[in-house]
């Protein structure tokens, strides 16, 4: 089998930065984790808030620590440091190579979508951001590594895309029709972004990042690992 991961991410209308920061960091027991977070408000203050959150967890992870545990250290950590006055989402998405699973940590009340044998699930138990107050802890999840399965997770953006002009998103459809259409994870996060941005009229009102780790049957004999980043700088 064969993990791959996609990405899109655009900043709020006219702010010069994103308030979600992502990250991924490879485990010293072999996989992947990617870290998201989101944080409170937008632009640099945001930026700032969500940094912080996630280089603690990408260092904790990168030590051994595990996900659960890291997501609760940088929750209070981000409380410690701005008594508990600021909070920001956090997810954690890790290819454990160990158990052959995906693990999936979630500090955010937005669901994680996942596709499995054709269907769409949502993973919505109530869950807190991290950053209001000690011991805050994250819902976990653990899926087995099998082809076909595929998840989606997003910050608030995303959702939010298409309510100012009463027309909301339905991410779950678009999601399923993307991945049924036999879309690479990469293709369905451009998807939903290019859906979202359609009803945004290209202007976002609020920073979106979208998420999508799907496993896939690999290249017989190919065992090169691959990542891709594409970074448009704009104009001045």
């Amino acid at each position: 089998m064969e993990i791959q991961i996609g990405v899109a991410k655009i900043n709020k209308y006219a702010m010069s930065e994103s308030g979600d920061t992502l990250e991924v960091v490879e485990r010293p027991s072999g996989g992947m984790s990617v870290v998201l977070a989101d944080g409170q408000r937008s632009g640099k203050s945001a930026k700032f808030i969500s940094t912080m959150v996630v280089r603690k967890v990408v260092a904790l992870l990168a030590e051994g620590v595990r996900d659960g545990a890291a997501a609760r250290a940088a929750s209070d950590y981000l409380y410690t440091h701005r008594n508990g006055q600021v909070q920001s989402t956090l997810n954690i998405v890790s290819i454990e190579l160990e158990n052959r699973c995906l693990l999936i940590t979630r500090n955010n009340p937005l669901p994680v979508l996942v596709y499995q044998d054709k269907t769409v699930r949502t993973l919505d138990e109530r869950s807190d951001a991290v950053g209001l107050r000690r011991e805050t802890r994250p819902v976990l999840t653990q899926l087995e590594l099998q082809p076909g399965l595929t998840i989606a997770v997003f910050t608030d953006g995303l959702p939010f895309a298409g309510e100012r002009s009463s027309q909301p998103m339905d991410i779950p459809a678009a999601f399923s029709r993307l991945v049924d259409a036999g879309s690479a994870p990469q293709a369905v996060a451009d998807g939903l972004m290019a859906e979202a941005l359609t009803l945004e009229s290209n202007r976002p009102g609020d920073d979106i990042s979208i998420l999508v780790v799907g496993v896939r049957e690999d290249t017989p004999g190919d065992q090169v690992r691959r990542m891709s980043v594409h970074l448009p700088l704009g104009s001045r």
